[in-house]
């Protein structure tokens, strides 16, 4: 079913990154920072992934996430609904079922055998194509996604995901540069603000983090001097 009825953007944005600490998919620690992919520091994890566990949260965000793209690029902009490997790829079709459109997926490379294929299902030459993930920080992986889906003949111009981290200038000019507008339903801001609220973390550990947001490499820099 397409969801016909959403909160304003605030409201959703307040109420994902409850149900996101709810589930304790938010994780705080400034005394044992999280080390990740890249290899940096940070205070801060959130597990996306976890959300596909909880029916009722996961279906009142997916609703969330179709609304919010239906508001902003509109109801009929999108021919195909495509997952990137592996954290997008539940999210993809649980939106595509509610927009009512094909769902495919984006590996983050070839197959490496058979058709040697980089997108797994149907897709056509001039589908105007969404790209959904769980989240985004600084864009990175959405071009190269976004590049495998222009090689077939389609067009790529917007990607949603459920959380941005919002403490990067460069993602959304990034993107924009690329020719893909970034939808989300909240940010690391939203988070600390609901989790301020609520008092789901103590004092320090909420500061530790505000810090970080506010300069992640001065946060770095002031836990590991030269």
């Amino acid at each position: 079913m397409i969801p016909s009825s959403y909160p304003t953007d605030f409201e959703m944005a307040r109420m994902t990154a409850r149900m996101l600490l709810d589930i304790k998919a938010v994780h705080f620690n400034a005394d044992t920072p999280y080390v990740h992919s890249n290899g940096k520091e940070a205070p801060t994890y959130v597990d996306c992934r976890k959300l596909i566990s909880f029916p009722r949260i996961r279906s009142t965000l997916m609703d969330f996430l179709t609304c919010t793209l239906m508001r902003k690029a509109g109801l009929e902009a999108f021919d195909n609904v495509a997952g990137g490997e592996t954290a997008g790829i539940p999210f993809a079709a649980l939106v595509a079922e509610r927009m009512a459109l094909p769902m495919t997926y984006v590996r983050k490379k070839p197959k490496g055998h058979g058709r040697n294929a980089q997108i797994e299902g149907q897709m056509g030459e001039g589908d105007r194509v969404v790209l959904i993930e769980d989240l985004t920080t600084d864009g990175g992986s959405k071009l190269a996604f976004v590049d495998a889906i222009r090689k077939t003949g389609a067009t790529c111009g917007h990607t949603a995901v459920i959380f941005y981290y919002g403490i990067f200038d460069e993602t959304i000019p990034r993107l924009a540069d690329h020719g893909v507008e970034l939808h989300y339903l909240c940010t690391w801001w939203d988070v600390l603000a609901e989790a301020r609220r609520a008092g789901d973390f103590d004092d320090a550990t909420l500061a530790s983090v505000e810090a970080f947001l506010g300069d992640p490499d001065a946060w770095r820099a002031a836990r590991n001097p030269a």
